[in-house]
């Protein structure tokens, strides 16, 4: 059995490491740190997430064309999105079990080229259910690509770092959901919404162009990839429900819940409440997002860094708080205040997002190299897919209480988050490898 080389010898394919600015403090020192071969992981993460985001958004931006085109209820679409997070546990898990079998980079190719094909199907949908059908497909990448790009770029983080540098990358989220919504206004405004909805999918081919340049550039954590390969239970469900990490599963599982259950609430739906209860246009709808999502782009940032400071479980306890208050202030505003729905877009953009940030280095951390992806692929996804079931209520419950009132469902699964930290360790400061 041969020893895996030291990672200073590792840091890059063709110079020296004494190439490398010895400091890692300052703004960008995350960065530095992860060195050459780190930095190219993080670059294809972050785009890979970033168009998965982007694909994810194409859904709830042409969701009212959407329900004009093949008249459709609250309830029913509303499932498109329960339908996209539930197999995209399935996806998820297996997504995880191939990165621990196959590799993190391998993995990481397949659930792009996954989502973005069925995205681009999608267009070509001639009915309510042969989209639906789409829609579930996509879902295998979907589910599949965070947990693998996380656990990616955190084997090349070091444990000083590694809130900041996988809250960078939850930060793609916000740049792809800005760009859907830029793709949106320019759409919906230069096309009919018959037509628009269908061009809106099209663009979901983008991500294929990244796979290309993946394929080429990144490879996996040289020491963590060697400990991998060395462990006979790599990729195994039955090791992440063996008493050892039994309770952590479960409970990684139920924080994973709460999280997402809020978080798609409003991703889904507030949309279609600033159109329909709001009566804003296109480019109106436009720009309240655009509130909304810088908010969120600067709170995955800052999410990162307090997840360092504070720790991963004071981090999301402080912003389950935070997110569930300004869902509450969100969906009450009176109507007509329409100058402070747009300002507090800001903050509840920012808490929602940052309560995000400290999950790819939290659960990364919670479980052993052999079994990293299949625990963070499982616990991640199985969250989405229970999660899923609060878009739909919000979907049935908004034809008798408005699509408003209905939001205030999601801080519920804020207080679900909160009580799962109770069942879960601290980990920060733990290396891995």
């Amino acid at each position: 059995m041969s020893t895996p080389p030291p990672r200073q010898a590792l840091t890059d394919d063709t110079r020296p490491a004494t190439t490398e600015p010895t400091s890692d403090d300052g703004a960008f020192g995350w960065l530095r740190a992860l060195g050459p071969r780190g930095r190219r992981a993080f670059a294809g993460a972050f785009g890979g997430y970033a168009l998965d985001s982007y694909d994810y958004f194409t859904l709830p931006l042409s969701m009212v064309a959407l329900s004009a085109y093949f008249g459709l209820n609250s309830g029913q679409t509303g499932l498109f999105t329960t339908v996209t997070l539930v197999v995209s546990a399935l996806g998820g898990a297996l997504a995880g079990v191939l990165a621990d079998r196959i590799g993190r980079v391998k993995a990481l190719m397949l659930t792009v080229i996954t989502y973005a094909v069925f995205t681009v199907a999608c267009g070509f949908a001639p009915n309510y259910e042969t989209l639906l059908v789409f829609r579930a497909l996509q879902g295998l990448g979907f589910g599949g690509e965070w947990a693998v790009g996380a656990i990616l770029v955190a084997e090349y983080a070091s444990a000083k770092h590694r809130g900041r540098t996988l809250g960078a990358i939850q930060s793609s989220w916000a740049v792809g959901w800005g760009l859907a919504a830029i793709v949106y206004t320019l759409v919906f405004s230069l096309a009919g919404d018959d037509l628009a909805w269908r061009i809106m999918f099209w663009t979901g081919a983008l991500p294929a162009l990244l796979v290309i340049w993946v394929r080429r550039s990144v490879h996996d954590a040289p020491e963590a990839a060697a400990a991998r390969e060395q462990s006979a239970e790599k990729g195994s469900f039955t090791a992440i429900f063996k008493p050892g990490l039994l309770r952590t599963t479960i409970f990684a599982g139920l924080l994973s819940t709460g999280v997402q259950g809020g978080y798609y609430t409003l991703a889904t739906w507030v949309p279609t409440y600033l159109k329909s209860e709001r009566d804003l246009s296109v480019v109106g709808t436009g720009g309240y997002l655009t509130f909304l999502i810088s908010g969120a782009f600067i709170g995955y940032l800052t999410g990162g860094y307090l997840t360092d400071k504070l720790g991963r479980r004071r981090n999301i306890w402080l912003f389950a708080l935070l997110s569930a208050i300004c869902i509450l202030a969100y969906a009450n505003i009176p109507s007509g205040a329409n100058t402070l729905l747009l300002v507090l877009g800001f903050p509840l953009g920012f808490c929602m997002s940052a309560i995000f940030s400290g999950f790819g280095s939290y659960l990364s951390e919670l479980y052993p190299t052999a079994v990293r992806g299949t625990g963070q692929g499982f616990t991640y996804n199985t969250g989405r897919a229970v999660g899923a079931v609060f878009p739909t209520t919000v979907g049935f419950l908004a034809d008798s209480w408005g699509v408003g009132g209905a939001l205030v469902f999601g801080a519920i699964g804020y207080g679900i988050a909160a009580l799962a930290l109770l069942g879960l360790p601290e980990t920060r400061g733990k290396e891995l490898t």
